[in-house]
């Protein structure tokens, strides 16, 4: 297996499948209007099948299915078929805002998908509009019902944003005992290109377990085994749930994900300003020993510690100007997997 100058292995990958959504959640897609990949530069589904093969021949053996919203790309069952059956894939998840999801979820289990994750951010509908912009709570909801049909249990991932959301702690965690969800509270992180983040808007996650501490009384944490972002703790009643504290606490030093767009970039942290252009090597020829090269290149060269930087950075500003990312759509998170 790889390893980059920090150790860290080539084992996650992240692979979106399309920069469109559906929703224009304030923390994710912040402008009114954005500058999409263009279509003729898509993956088909059979490059993406190839270029998962030469991964995994390095590697990786655990994909997650993003986007955009991933739901929104045409027949992507069929692409879960051709991934699912590799040998050596350990794990195949989707992470979706699940508005589409009741309507697709038993065909994408039955090609073979493992695992599904969930945004939602607020179980409430008039703060869903505000953060979202679309009235789409209840098909949501229906969407993570089906889904704990479907599979037995799933994640549901919340951005936990102070005065917009943090009081709904308790409230989300009953509500995914109901549905058998793992609730994993993500600390705001200023990813969202144009977003407008601070400081003071951060939850950390001291806060948060002093919180749900006073409420079920003790929570204890759960020994890490993985090199998964979430921390896991476990409350009295057996129940369990994670909080990334990507902002406050980076867990840069475990970090083996890389992100794969929907034209073939290919980016080895989610701020790195640069990716590597494996679609247009792809498209000009090139063999499977040379694709190795070029990723082989890549992770071994890869230095990146993301999350710390900007951490050590205090006072931050704009992860990137809105005037370069109208000029370069790769830059922007929905588009490279969040």
């Amino acid at each position: 297996m790889l390893a980059d100058l920090h150790n860290r292995p080539l084992r996650n990958l992240r692979l979106s499948v399309t920069d469109r959504c559906n929703l224009r959640c304030a923390y994710c897609m912040p402008e009114l209007d954005y500058t999409w990949l263009p279509r003729e530069d898509m993956l088909h589904f059979e490059e993406i099948s190839r270029l998962v093969d030469v991964f995994m021949s390095l590697g990786v053996n655990h994909i997650r299915l993003t986007g955009g919203e991933p739901l929104l790309r045409r027949d992507l069952a069929v692409l879960v078929d051709m991934l699912a059956g590799k040998e050596g894939l350990n794990d195949l998840a989707l992470t979706s805002n699940g508005i589409l999801l009741a309507s697709q979820i038993d065909e994408l289990k039955a090609a073979g998908l493992r695992r599904v994750t969930v945004s939602l951010d607020t179980l409430k509908a008039d703060r869903f509009v505000k953060l979202a912009r679309f009235d789409e709570l209840t098909r949501v909801k229906n969407g993570i019902e089906a889904a704990s049909r479907a599979f037995g249990s799933l994640k549901v991932d919340t951005v936990v944003i102070r005065g917009v959301n943090d009081d709904e702690l308790i409230d989300l965690i009953e509500y995914g005992k109901g549905v058998n969800a793992e609730i994993r509270f993500i600390e705001y992180m200023d990813v969202g290109g144009a977003t407008h983040w601070s400081w003071k808007d951060v939850v950390p996650r001291r806060e948060m377990l002093e919180r749900l501490t006073e409420h079920y009384g003790g929570v204890e944490a759960e020994v890490k085994a993985s090199s998964a972002p979430a921390d896991r703790y476990v409350l009295p009643d057996g129940t369990v749930f994670g909080i990334i504290s990507s902002t406050t606490e980076p867990f840069c030093a475990a970090c083996d994900r890389s992100r794969l767009t929907a034209d073939g970039m290919w980016y080895l942290c989610l701020y790195a300003t640069r990716g590597i252009d494996l679609r247009a090597a792809l498209r000009g020829g090139a063999s499977v020993d040379e694709l190795k090269a070029i990723i082989t290149a890549g992770w071994t060269a890869r230095d990146d510690r993301g999350a710390e930087t900007r951490l050590a950075l205090g006072e931050r500003r704009a992860f990137v100007p809105v005037s370069t990312l109208k000029k370069n759509p790769h830059l922007e998170m929905h588009t490279r997997g969040g």
